[in-house]
């Protein structure tokens, strides 16, 4: 996948890995790989930066845990970033339907 088309979808996307629950980085990088069927290999360059900004913005949260003897960083929704996450669901499926709608074939006899 071009860098460019992950390109204003990164933070929904970890919005979406963090909603059922909280995870460490290397945990959010493996889910994302996970579901999207290994598309998703994106580096811990690509994704710290991004959780960063999300902590910033309020939509995150973080707290160090100190599970299975190694200290790390675990990341959640805060109440702010469950309502971007709804936002942004229902601006990508309007984003989607209209880019479909677009790109698929047209019928046959459509044009004048």
């Amino acid at each position: 996948m071009k860098p460019e088309t992950l390109k204003g979808h990164l933070d929904a996307m970890i919005l979406s890995v963090l909603e059922p629950a909280p995870l460490h980085g290397y945990a959010i990088i493996r889910e994302l790989k996970q579901r999207s069927g290994g598309t998703l290999a994106l580096p811990e360059g690509t994704v710290y930066p991004a959780l960063h900004r999300l902590e910033a913005a309020g939509l995150l949260a973080s707290d160090w845990s100190d599970a299975q003897a190694r200290r790390r960083r675990v990341y959640n929704l805060t109440r702010r970033g469950r309502r971007e996450l709804v936002r942004s669901r229902g601006e990508w499926r309007s984003f989607a339907a209209t880019v479909e709608s677009v790109l698929a074939p047209a019928a046959s006899g459509a044009r004048a």
